[in-house]
């Protein structure tokens, strides 16, 4: 059971729900789904995360170009310098290059993961905000969750692809910073808060 949202803007913009989302769901459950997905269209979240995505990607090659250039550019200023001094200096920066080669994409990852699961709380308060009804998308991410079907073609690199985490195992042991998507229970809990 899955369902997504894709395009740059609302006037470019598909939303899709597979066959065995749309025969297991209420139709409550159903208009829940849908609504989140719209809501994804509506905060123009897929151009978001496409921006967030090319900054991530962007923030890597530099500090993947300063490091080479550290390492290229510095060889060849301590042979012309003839062995006067300025080691210390190169390896100073040597180090810190390594540094922020190693910690600026990993840091960077985790914030456009924060930012995505933002983006899902959000779009769960748009599903309420366009149904009025919290306990059609609860429902939906609770049954959707608890769905016992094994997905063979699941693995970490789809899973940012399904409304809910498809490795079962994996939603039960935790929940991680590298996550696209909060945890089921924390998004069904913020939904019934919402309920009058």
């Amino acid at each position: 059971m899955n369902a997504f949202a894709t395009g740059r803007n609302p006037k470019h913009a598909a939303v899709a729900i597979t066959t065995g989302l749309r025969k297991r769901l209420s139709r409550d459950e159903l208009q829940g789904v849908m609504a989140h997905e719209l809501s994804h269209v509506r905060h123009y979240d897929i151009l978001y995360a496409t921006l967030v995505a090319v900054l991530v990607g962007t923030l890597v090659i530099l500090c993947d170009v300063f490091l080479r250039s550290l390492r290229f550019g510095g060889g060849g200023r301590r042979r012309s310098s003839g062995g006067r001094g300025g080691g210390g200096v190169e390896i100073i920066l040597f180090v810190i290059a390594i540094v922020l080669a190693i910690l600026a994409p990993i840091l960077a990852r985790i914030v456009q993961m924060a930012i995505s699961r933002q983006r899902e709380y959000l779009a769960d308060a748009g599903s309420v905000a366009l149904t009025r009804n919290p306990e059609g998308l609860a429902s939906a991410l609770a049954r959707i969750s608890g769905d016992e079907e094994v997905l063979e073609v699941a693995n970490r690199a789809t899973a940012p692809l399904y409304i809910v985490h498809p490795i079962k195992q994996f939603e039960e042991r935790s929940s991680s910073i590298f996550d696209t998507h909060p945890p089921t229970g924390e998004r069904i809990r913020r939904l019934m808060a919402l309920t009058y």
